[in-house]
């Protein structure tokens, strides 16, 4: 409803990794945090004007995040003696409790109003007590002045066709939380969050980052003109990119659920072979079980899109929350010489973006891509500018097309000698019948066992990753050019950080790498302009590691947080103050 109505919105999904857990246990509370503005909203938030608890269980997990100020909304009918004692409380007083009650609280008997409500409607309990949720909307479109109409049309668009008995009751539910809370003198502020005035004009939608990759990918297989191949198996947080790209048959994608993720990568690695835009998913654990076959398609040259939606490690670890502690498997976990490109999306929306460029130097240097997402960002969303294909560059292969000479051989690993690419022979043409697979080979496609070859092909194929560093941006700060302090970042603390950046002001300056092997080309001059650089990332200091060794003798810091959560902006804000 925001992003219809024009907010900057940022989003955050938190759940537990239980299929079910226990019914009114603080283990089995799911979450939605929702920030919206009137200007550039680039984080969920740190504390909540607004808590919706809908039993104690909620109010006790979420009760650390309420600002000094806010208010908490909680279902009365559900806070009695068996659920407050399951959520651990120990009195009939849960905001004593939890010394929220200054706070202003709003009980509301949400259950035994939705039944009055839809008690004509025809429905049985178990399916009026469904509308629980969308009584309290009609509440929180009270407290924020939201447009009731822009609820209509979502049911119209939900329900319409296939169950537009659904509307009606629903209309009516929202319609009276509306009127409840606009009569019953308990709620003390409403908000009026006007639209955003300062967004380049355009078409928006609300886009999560797995749908937002999903697109950038499909954008990457038309400029490509090849069509797209995802085998890949389902892992928390990154099958909905399979069940995204599995709805788009109509755009040329082929989607398959394989048996397990050697089996996803190695189908992706045979599509690659015979001519497709290849892309396998994963997270954390499902990287490690690609590792060999990451292997196979650096030593076969073959393009591919590695995608890994990082989460909580190590081994199942916190299958549900955030975590960007795979940046060292990212770089190193594959045996032998076998540099890969890595990157990183900062954003949801970002993820588009990131998607379409991981295809492109695929493609087009014949190379696998590894591009790191996160659980915040996959799962997360805000509004997103719907490009025009215009905007994008072409896709170009380098695909070998038409007939040798007389006399003529096609040796599949000889190179451009600019950019070390080889180039790409589809199967089935006559002349180009090659051989490629995990043995080393020479120039000419025969297998080789020469020590000096090896050599060479391994610092060819490294040379090659790394003179991808000419078709990437440049690192750009923000704030002053040069001075003490250069704070650091990379994927999906971007928002967060340049959130604590504008805090801060101009007593230091920010660059986040979208690029992570190979570093942008004027990394070392930017660095050297800095007599200290902090590097903040949600491990232990992977990163801060990594740039180390690539400049050695900098003064380079760390600041972690490896709780599955994302950084808070305040949490932030300290530790660049300490630093400065």
């Amino acid at each position: 409803m925001s992003a219809v109505y024009g907010n900057t919105l940022s989003t955050f999904p938190d759940y537990p990794a239980e299929i079910r857990a226990p019914h009114d246990t603080v283990a089995g509370v799911s979450g939605f945090q929702v920030h919206i503005g009137s200007d550039d909203v680039r984080t969920p938030g740190d504390l909540c004007d607004l808590l919706v608890a809908m039993n104690p269980a909620a109010l006790k997990a979420n009760a650390q995040w309420l600002k000094p100020t806010a208010m908490v909304l909680v279902n009365s009918d559900a806070f009695d003696d068996a659920a407050l004692e399951k959520a651990g409380f120990t009195s009939d007083n849960p905001f004593a409790e939890l010394g929220i009650e200054d706070r202003a609280i709003i009980a509301a008997p949400v259950s035994t109003l939705t039944v009055e409500s839809l008690k004509d409607s025809g429905m049985d309990r178990k399916a009026v007590l469904k509308c629980r949720n969308m009584f309290t909307l009609g509440m929180a479109c009270f407290i924020y002045s939201r447009p009731l109409d822009y609820a209509y049309d979502y049911l119209e668009r939900k329900f319409g066709k296939k169950h537009p008995e659904m509307i009606e009751p629903n209309r009516k539910v929202i319609f009276d939380g509306f009127n409840y809370a606009s009569n019953i003198q308990a709620i003390p502020n409403t908000y009026n969050v006007a639209p955003s005035g300062n967004r380049p004009k355009g078409r928006y939608r609300n886009i999560s980052g797995n749908q937002a990759l999903v697109w950038g990918l499909l954008a990457a297989s038309e400029k490509s003109g090849l069509p797209l191949f995802c085998g890949s198996y389902p892992i928390t947080p990154a099958s909905a990119i399979l069940e995204e790209l599995a709805i788009h048959k109509s755009l040329g994608a082929k989607t398959l659920q394989a048996e397990d993720e050697i089996a996803g990568i190695c189908t992706a690695i045979g599509a690659s072979f015979a001519g497709n835009l290849a892309v396998t998913t994963t997270s954390g654990p499902g990287l490690s079980l690609k590792s060999e076959a990451m292997g196979l398609a650096v030593m076969a040259e073959l393009p591919l899109v590695v995608v890994d939606v990082q989460r909580g490690g190590p081994s199942t670890g916190l299958p549900t929350k955030t975590e960007q502690a795979d940046l060292a498997q990212a770089l190193y976990g594959r045996n032998g010489e076998c540099p890969m490109i890595v990157m990183a999306a900062h954003s949801p929306s970002h993820c588009f973006d990131a998607a379409f460029m991981a295809a492109k130097l695929a493609l087009e240097h014949m190379t696998p891509v590894l591009l790191l997402s996160e659980g915040f960002l996959g799962n997360g969303s805000e509004p997103w500018r719907i490009p025009s294909m215009a905007d994008y560059p072409d896709i170009k292969p380098p695909l070998v097309n038409g007939a040798l000479s007389e006399g003529e051989k096609f040796h599949p690993f000889e190179r451009d000698p600019e950019t070390l690419v080889r180039r790409w022979a589809v199967p089935g043409q006559k002349g180009f019948e090659h051989r490629v697979g995990g043995l080393e080979k020479n120039h000419e496609g025969v297998l080789s066992n020469n020590p000096q070859n090896h050599e060479t092909m391994v610092r060819e194929r490294a040379g090659k990753v790394q003179r991808c560093a000419a078709d990437i941006p440049a690192l750009e700060v923000l704030g002053p050019a040069e001075g003490g302090l250069l704070v650091v970042g990379w994927g999906g603390t971007y928002g967060h950080l340049l959130s604590a950046m504008e805090a801060v002001g101009d007593s230091a300056s920010y660059a986040h790498f979208d690029y992570i092997n190979p570093l942008p080309a004027n990394t070392a001059e930017v660095f050297g302009r800095f007599r200290k650089i902090l590097v903040c990332e949600l491990n232990s200091g992977q990163f801060a590691d990594y740039l180390l060794a690539k400049f050695p003798g900098k003064d380079i810091v760390r600041y972690g947080k490896i709780q599955g959560q994302p950084f808070l902006v305040s949490e932030l804000v300290e530790a660049i103050k300490r630093e400065i």
